[in-house]
């Protein structure tokens, strides 16, 4: 990306590569974000875990390389609990260890298998266990770790999601102190049929703010899926302790129609059914040839996440965190490269817009009330021909109100756009990079 479409409130590194995010944790007054990196360059290789920490999920300060990459083990995804109660043994009085469970991919063979290391500097530094793989499959497709605490059952014990991703399978482990891990199910093919999978979530979350409770796993697919790149499905269901079961497990769901909103994973060290996410804003098609000024990749903006039963439908609604300095948009025009707009598409107003504008380029945000669906067309958005499979317009259903309208709340941050539309149930998010004169926002 270029100094002109750099984000100023979505976290982007200050140099090199970055794509999926990582080790998602709350612990104490800290959040923190690792993600995928390469330290050396703006390609994707040498895969470490960046670093990043947050007192308010917007500000985000980085740290150094928290763990590096060697020359028989790439650091792939993975995630983070705090052990509390030292079931590990990686602790140390009043100070429990931050456990990291990740992918080690070898480079020369293409095996991956599961590993642990371990912090006591609140995930500064690490250590890798003596004793690593905890889990060899065999396989080179076994990847992308997940693991949260399960209680339910009387005695609680850790649960491991992770992918077959080219069988398309997420597999469930349990263990009583994150060194020894059992098999217990497999839940999946399900939902796109196509695609590889990875980075798999499995988490309660709430109807409402204090509604029941209901399982959702998240799972992404590689290239194949629904804009013929990569994308984010889930499913609901229910988790006995061993095995999910999706309520419909053939139905797709998508938890973003655009084409840039993938690897979505939750934050550890919240209450339950308190569910936070964020997703790398890049997708697999293209992610390598995205203009560069020696740093490549963001995240999207933190999401706070709830269920909302429509009819005998419970739909996830994706709400991004507050952002108390970003300017907040309610009429047009506007100049400007980074703000909120929060309005209405179609019924008496307008049905769309064009953010990033000049004369000649713009990023359009619509209402199609012929398809009842709300679209983001960054054809004309400014540098597009980087990559054939960037140019596109992206659409998503929704239900219009009943004076024939939709609410938007659209997150425009120099190099991306995320439309949160129909209350948070319906998400559209695009990558874009205008160039310098692109600044103006108006209706069509």
């Amino acid at each position: 990306m270029s100094r002109h479409d750099r984000p100023t409130y979505h976290f982007t590194p200050r140099r090199n590569w970055l794509n999926d995010p990582n080790g998602l944790v709350k612990y104490d007054d800290e959040w923190h974000l690792f993600f995928q990196h390469n330290p050396n360059g703006t390609d994707w290789g040498n895969m470490s875990w960046g670093h990043a920490v947050s007192a308010d999920l917007v500000d985000w300060d980085e740290q150094p390389v928290a763990i590096s990459y060697l020359p028989d083990e790439h650091v792939f995804s993975g995630s983070i609990v705090v052990d509390h109660a030292d079931t590990s043994g990686f602790g140390q009085p009043g100070n429990p260890a931050m456990v990291a469970i990740y992918t080690g991919a070898d480079p020369s063979t293409g095996r991956q298998v599961q590993c642990v290391a371990w912090s006591l500097d609140r995930g500064r530094t690490f250590t890798r266990y003596h004793a690593n793989p905890v889990i060899d499959a065999g396989r080179n497709d076994f990847r992308d770790p997940k693991v949260f605490w399960y209680d339910e059952a009387g005695g609680g014990y850790w649960v491991m999601v992770v992918v077959l991703a080219d069988r398309r399978m997420v597999q469930f482990y349990r263990s009583d102190n994150l060194r020894h891990w059992t098999h217990l199910s497999d839940f999946g093919p399900a939902g796109a049929p196509d695609g590889i999978w990875e980075c798999p979530d499995l988490f309660r979350v709430r109807i409402g703010p204090d509604g029941p409770l209901h399982w959702v796993m998240l799972v992404s697919l590689g290239l194949g899926a629904r804009n013929g790149g990569s994308a984010s499905q889930y499913f609901v269901g229910d988790f006995d302790g061993k095995t999910f079961t999706a309520q419909e497990p053939d139905r797709v769901r998508w938890l973003d129609y655009g084409p840039d909103h993938y690897a979505a994973v939750s934050f550890a060290g919240l209450p339950t059914g308190e569910v936070v996410t964020i997703g790398w804003a890049g997708n697999w098609a293209y992610s390598g040839a995205t203009p560069s000024d020696g740093s490549r990749g963001q995240m999207s903006v933190p999401r706070r996440l709830t269920l909302a039963r429509d009819a005998d439908d419970l739909r996830l609604v994706q709400t991004p965190v507050v952002l108390p300095d970003v300017p907040v948009v309610t009429s047009l025009p506007h100049d400007g490269r980074s703000f909120i707009y929060e309005g209405a598409l179609g019924g008496s107003a307008p049905s769309a817009l064009r953010v990033l504008a000049s004369d000649t380029h713009w990023t359009e945000i619509g209402f199609d009330a012929a398809t009842s669906s709300v679209y983001v067309d960054r054809t004309r958005s400014g540098a597009v021909d980087f990559h054939d499979a960037f140019r596109g317009r992206y659409s998503a259903p929704v239900t219009a109100s009943r004076d024939g309208s939709v609410a938007v709340r659209i997150l425009v941050d120099a190099g991306s756009v995320e439309v949160f539309a129909d209350g948070g149930r319906t998400t559209v998010s695009c990558l874009v990079f205008p160039h310098p004169d692109q600044t103006r926002t108006t209706f069509v």
